[in-house]
């Protein structure tokens, strides 16, 4: 337990610069909500239906973390400043996942009235940037990356990175620019906006047609000359 208490600290450690040490690392909300989450998870299992509700609304005051005592999370998820940040009931949570503040994973409502799964899975290895909503039985799938304030209602491919309402995929895998971990699931420095990159492409393409083009006249009109030069070497030998 205390081995795997020091392997979660770590890889909280290699997403984020600021703690010195791994005691900060004890102090954050995000860890105290997982932690507590665990239990109230436990609780869930065992039909204990009230008492996980408690230990899910004492959690709540204490970090501004909403976690339901249903939702399933996987190993070293790493909830970053975690101001509200919600995650719904059927919600399903790989290894390794990072989440910003005010990220909910939100589920839809069934028109049967049945619950059944209505909230979102992600795979392992996925960044949500604050305030990006993911809504509804979809999958994120495995290294995908979903932007600040992105609202996706679609499956995420594996790797795909996700930016805008409705999110849409910048066109570039996130293994092409990302090692590990992209703070905030996007690069700072970099603008990736899908409707800039079609552009982009268009205008690419715009100018590759046009180089041909121009060959392609070069070619005839160098055609022209050599067909016109036998034509006036014979005019000339007629005089």
């Amino acid at each position: 337990m205390f081995n795997g208490l020091v392997a979660y600290l770590d890889s909280i450690k290699a997403r984020d610069p600021a703690p010195r040490s791994r005691w900060e690392i004890l102090l954050y909300p995000g860890l105290l909500a997982v932690g507590m989450h665990r239990i109230a998870h436990w609780l869930f299992e065992a039909r204990l239906f009230f008492l996980a509700r408690f230990v899910n609304h004492l959690s709540r005051f204490l970090t501004a973390v909403d976690i339901h005592p249903g939702a399933q999370i996987g190993r070293h998820l790493f909830i970053d400043h975690g101001f509200g940040v919600v995650i719904g009931e059927t919600a399903e949570i790989g290894d390794n996942v990072s989440i910003y503040q005010g990220v909910t994973l939100g589920g839809t409502d069934p028109a049967n009235g049945i619950g059944g799964k209505r909230h979102p899975t992600l795979a392992d290895d996925v960044i949500v940037g604050s305030g990006a909503q993911i809504l509804g039985p979809i999958t994120v799938n495995q290294r995908a990356r979903v932007g600040a304030n992105a609202v996706v209602t679609k499956d995420v491919a594996e790797g795909a990175v996700m930016v805008g309402i409705p999110a849409r995929s910048t066109l570039l895998d996130a293994s092409e620019y990302a090692r590990e971990f992209v703070p905030y699931g996007t690069p700072c420095s970099e603008t990736f906006d899908p409707a800039t990159q079609k552009v982009e492409l268009l205008q690419c393409q715009l100018d590759l047609m046009q180089k041909q083009l121009k060959e392609l006249l070069d070619e005839r009109e160098l055609a022209g000359e050599d067909d016109e030069a036998p034509r006036r070497k014979g005019s000339r030998t007629g005089a």
